[in-house]
């Protein structure tokens, strides 16, 4: 019998874990050059298992790990597991902040389609959400959401009027629907933005070259963006609420 196919020190992180036997976990991970990948830990509940201190969210990783039979399976088998170190777990708002990204990608990334340049977004933003920098919360967040959005082909030029196909205009408002995209804004819309700082954050998504375009770029914007971005991101994950988004509704209640 053919020896199954390793994948050796994968960028990765833990987007979420659940049981799967007494001594076992079911990992969801977002690996650099794979994707969303399913792993089975194996004994990774026991008290003196390896794996035990390690798979924690938000925390950078190499994975290695067995594909089952061809490949083409939906759960591989995790080998090893490795923190890679620079940071520690993100606490407060930005834990909550956390979380919301690993629900998005979890709900919105198909399994093992990879996504490089997000992957290296996400590393960014959890380190960000582990440093002590909280004004820069939300700029990454959006920028975050974003680049996950285009990713995935869900987001529309922000150059143009999407049904219209029809050029901005600098000082005219717009606003980004879930169903008709960007348009021009009406008297009752309490969320736009001029036409020219759309076609700012289109410039930033472009440059490729520059990492921190669209977190620049974001930053004066963040509060009219957010509940845009928001709508946009709950449309396509369907129903339920996200449980992350939930949740920050009821601490902000209490």
């Amino acid at each position: 019998m053919a020896a199954a196919a390793r994948i050796a020190d994968e960028p990765a992180f833990v987007l979420h874990s659940h049981d799967w036997s007494e001594s076992s976990l079911i990992l969801e991970t977002f690996c650099r050059h794979r994707g969303r990948v399913v792993l089975v830990a194996k004994g990774a509940k026991k008290p003196c298992s390896n794996f035990r201190p390690v798979l924690l969210p938000l925390q950078p990783l190499a994975l290695t790990y067995t594909l089952a039979g061809d490949g083409s399976a939906e759960i591989h088998t995790l080998k090893g597991a490795e923190w890679l170190g620079g940071h520690v777990l993100p606490t407060g708002d930005a834990l909550l902040s956390g979380l919301y990204m690993n629900e998005l990608l979890l709900r919105l990334l198909a399994r093992d389609d990879p996504h490089p340049a997000l992957f290296d977004a996400y590393a960014g933003v959890v380190r960000v959400l582990a440093s002590e920098h909280g004004d820069a919360l939300e700029p990454v967040l959006r920028s975050f959401e974003l680049l996950l959005l285009r990713a995935i082909g869900l987001l529309p030029s922000l150059a143009v009027q999407t049904m219209a196909a029809a050029p901005l205009h600098a000082d005219q408002r717009y606003t980004l629907e879930p169903e008709g995209g960007l348009r021009a804004a009406s008297a009752a819309d309490r969320a736009g933005l001029p036409g020219h700082q759309w076609q700012a954050l289109q410039r930033a998504l472009d440059d490729s070259a520059s990492p921190g375009a669209a977190l620049r770029a974001c930053a004066p914007v963040c509060a009219e963006l957010k509940p845009q971005l928001r709508a946009l991101l709950q449309y396509h994950c369907g129903s339920p609420m996200l449980r992350t988004r939930q949740l920050m509704l009821d601490l902000q209640a209490l």
